[in-house]
């Protein structure tokens, strides 16, 4: 599997509107072949006042990832958002390859 992964430090004051413009956005990772799994993940105010959010997308394989990384669809929903955040700075991308994966699969009831 493959993960990929963007931290975004925002200004405290557009937490809401940083939050919205993921929470609203059209996508369509789901028709993408080898696509697993997303989560928008918050940790809070870093060090330096700037909240930390973080993207992480599963994939089956790095392949996966960049075709899509590479499709129309990511260019459109990767331009200009309507809404206005500031930013400490541009996202910072890390991409992983698993080495180790363990999971639990949710029990069915009794």
């Amino acid at each position: 599997m493959f993960i990929a992964m963007n931290h975004f430090l925002v200004k405290p004051g557009y937490e809401e509107a940083f939050e919205g413009i993921w929470r609203d956005r059209d996508s369509r990772l789901r028709e993408f072949d080898g696509f697993i799994s997303f989560e928008m993940l918050k940790a809070g105010e870093q060090e330096d006042g700037f909240v930390l959010y973080a993207s992480h997308a599963t994939w089956n394989d790095r392949e996966a990832f960049e075709v899509w990384l590479n499709s129309d669809h990511f260019k459109s929903s990767h331009g200009r958002p309507k809404v206005k955040v500031e930013y400490k700075g541009p996202p910072r991308f890390i991409g992983f390859e698993t080495l180790e994966n363990l999971s639990i699969s949710a029990l069915e009831p009794a």
